[in-house]
């Protein structure tokens, strides 16, 4: 026992030396960390309990006595985050550039036992991606090419439905790795530090003729900001690594349990006046709804995802009385609040986030329609509009539209739940309809403008005529909203319906119905 022993701590002391000193220090040089660093400061102290730490490749003598062990460029575990178990790995690129170990089984990636791990068990997994996948070389070594498919993302896509999944991309990205942390429920990359594509600069010349830089191939600028194929960029790895801590703790542990409750020192029927003055006195005028959101939710509370692409609408995690709770608001410093593709497209991801995971919407809503013009129908802004409409319609938690100012056209269809209690709220600056009155009288009674001695008067008369049935308070009579509350009053009405929500989410837990699902 003793001499099984003595190999047993030589093999782990074999794996913990990872790809050996002059790699570790090639990292460190590069300014990034390790796979084992990212682990330690991801999880709790002292809390990773690694699995597969003995699997990789060993050097024996003539005699078979083993003299050392390269371990499989993977580590991974679990790790307690804020308390709870989470399934953690992650490439480790001092070995063979974290490329893929060809194995039996595999340790991590599609198809391996991280994604069963946290399939089974219901666990939240981490995605620590710093490496291309598989490469050409595996041919030689397996003597046969194979389909590709034959290690799926079957697991990785059968998880979305079950259990939050986090990734951050913290090196070049591409392959298997970079699909996998796009079949991430929130993403997150360092920039300037990191990458991610289909393929690397070297596939891209010899495909296009195009010599290209990584960084402007695949950085944030492109992944984040233009594409929005990640959502979120960090200043540094221990910034990913906090956006992923911070992500997590509105996650519940899986579909089958509450998103978790946190105390809150905020008061529930906290009022801010303030309110009542933030919008300008013209209506065409833009505000901060940011600022808005930081008045009403729970102070400190606010995790916003995608900041950075289809700018036009701001989604963020929040809680009211330490409940998280999904936000949606249209922005209005950005093409007035109109939808266009980016931000139709950002928007879908976010609302089938919270219906997977029960997490309550709210809607502050100030949304002029969709975005028009030649470059709006180029970008297929209707298509990917009305994908969002179809979406909405599709949810099953729990919501609350709150309409600051504008709420017009099928955009404006798309801040409402038609399932169960459609709880309309609106301030006394609201409005809404299928086209405001501006344009919409233009359309409506194009011939009789055009037939006046005056058109320009004409337009205006019957603009006058019409503007006092667009007051909220004539739908609030004919019961079509359900309630005009005082900008004040904000905060505690919505603290209200998000605890009445919860209520409701606790006899709906489980895997999303009906048609659709999260789609990345």
């Amino acid at each position: 026992m003793d001499t099984l022993l003595s190999e047993l701590a030589f093999r782990r002391r074999e794996a913990e030396k990872m790809g050996g000193e002059a790699a570790v220090a090639r990292q460190h040089a590069a300014g990034r960390l390790t796979v084992r660093e990212r682990i330690r400061d991801l999880g709790d102290p002292d809390s990773f309990s690694e699995l597969g730490a003995l699997t990789g490749t060993g050097a024996y003598d003539a005699d078979q006595t083993l003299r050392g062990v390269t371990p499989a460029p993977y580590v991974c575990g679990t790790v307690r985050i804020a308390g709870r178990t989470t399934v953690v790995g992650g490439e480790d690129f001092t070995v063979r550039g974290g490329t893929t170990f060809s194995a039996p089984r595999r340790k991590g990636g599609q198809g391996g036992l991280t994604e069963d791990f946290a399939y089974h068990y219901r666990l939240p997994l981490v995605n620590l991606v710093d490496g291309a996948g598989g490469g050409v070389g595996s041919i030689e070594k397996r003597g046969h090419t194979v389909f590709p498919g034959v290690h799926g993302f079957e697991r990785s896509v059968a998880l979305l439905s079950r259990s939050p999944v986090a990734s951050a991309v913290l090196g070049t990205a591409a392959g298997g790795p970079a699909g996998r942390a796009i079949l991430s429920h929130f993403s997150v990359m360092v920039r300037g530090g990191s990458q991610i594509f289909a393929a690397g600069p070297p596939v891209v010349k010899r495909s296009l003729g195009h010599a290209v830089d990584k960084e402007d191939l695949g950085g944030a600028a492109v992944a984040v900001d233009e594409a929005g194929t990640i959502h979120n960029a960090a200043d540094s790895e221990a910034d990913a690594l906090h956006q992923i801590r911070r992500f997590l703790s509105f996650m519940p542990q899986n579909v089958w349990e509450r998103p978790p409750v946190e105390e809150c020192d905020d008061p529930i029927g906290r009022c801010e006046e303030s309110l009542r003055g933030i919008l300008p006195k013209s209506r065409n005028q833009p505000f901060d709804v940011r600022r808005v959101i930081s008045l009403i939710v729970d102070q400190g509370s606010e995790f916003e995802i995608q900041p950075t692409y289809g700018k036009s609408v701001v989604t963020m995690l929040a809680r009211f009385g330490g409940r998280p709770t999904g936000v949606i608001a249209n922005n209005p410093i950005v093409y007035a609040g109109a939808m266009d593709d980016r931000s139709a497209r950002k928007q879908v991801r976010f609302m089938q986030l919270c219906d997977t995971f029960h997490i309550p919407l709210v809607f502050l809503v100030d949304v002029p329609g969709f975005m028009v013009g030649i470059r709006a129908e180029k970008r297929a802004t209707l298509l990917e509009g009305m994908r969002v409409v179809h979406a909405a319609a599709q949810l099953t938690v729990p919501t609350a539209t709150v309409v600051l100012r504008k709420c017009y056209g099928m955009a404006g269809m798309a801040t409402c739940n038609k399932n169960g209690v459609d709880y309309k709220l609106a301030w006394p600056t609201g409005e809404w309809g299928s086209l405001p009155i501006e344009g919409g009288v233009a359309a409506a009674y194009r011939r009789e403008i055009a037939a006046a001695p005056d058109p320009i008067a004409k337009e205006a008369e019957i603009e006058a005529r019409m503007r006092p049935y667009t007051s909220p308070f004539r739908t609030a009579e004919a019961f079509a909203v359900e309630d005009i509350i005082d900008p004040a009053e904000t905060r505690p009405v919505l603290c209200g319906l998000i605890e009445l929500a919860a209520a409701r989410i606790h006899h709906d837990l489980g895997p999303r119905r009906g048609p659709g699902g999260f789609i990345p």
